[in-house]
């Protein structure tokens, strides 16, 4: 059975709001940290922005992480599988995989304070192992696959049933590890400004 899943376009949100607020590109990139040109590739569509970049924009537009995803708000979300929200990460215009894509569990609560997302992490040819770090906390829960998570110095694999908790402002990155593909269930928690 073929799954189907709503392919998202987070950067157009995300040029609506920064319109909306009449910020200027490089305005909006100063405050994120980010290259008014990287901006403009998440804007157009060219690069899906990582999970840990798109809290930082929905800081700076003083808006929630849930806000890219839209969807109606209510007290609580039910979101069957072929509902979920799906934002691949490319590289470039030209679809080259950057190494994972996530899918918004819970896009339709309002007022929320976690972001659960169910995470396919895959084998990148990028080899782009750039350490990150946001405002907030993450949990991360292996459902499949090997996962090595780095958190500065430190370096773990994690096998199917582990599961981590950080302190996101940490430089941290998550990967796949000796396998093609691994899933998991990261929740993010982001404090509002």
């Amino acid at each position: 059975m073929t799954e189907i899943f709503e392919e998202m376009k987070i950067g157009e949100k995300i040029k609506q709001l920064r319109e909306d607020q009449a910020l200027t590109l490089e305005e909006l990139a100063r405050r994120v940290g980010v290259s008014p040109s990287v901006l403009n590739q998440i804007e157009n569509h060219l690069v899906s922005p990582p999970l840990g970049t798109l809290i930082k924009i929905a800081a700076a537009l003083n808006v929630a992480i849930g806000d890219f995803f839209g969807g109606e708000a209510g007290a609580y979300s039910i979101v069957r599988k072929n509902e979920r929200k799906k934002v691949s990460r490319f590289a470039s215009k030209d679809g080259v995989n950057y190494g994972y894509f996530y899918e918004s569990l819970g896009f339709d609560k309002k007022e929320r304070h976690m972001e659960p997302f169910l995470v396919t992490l895959q084998k990148s040819p990028m080899e782009a192992k750039s350490l990150s770090s946001h405002p907030g906390e993450e949990f991360i829960f292996v459902l499949e696959g090997k996962v090595l998570v780095q958190l500065g110095d430190h370096s773990d694999t994690l096998l199917p049933g582990d599961s981590i908790y950080y302190d996101a402002t940490i430089l941290h990155h998550v990967g796949a590890s000796e396998c093609d593909e691994a899933k998991i269930v990261a929740v993010l928690w982001a404090p509002k400004e």
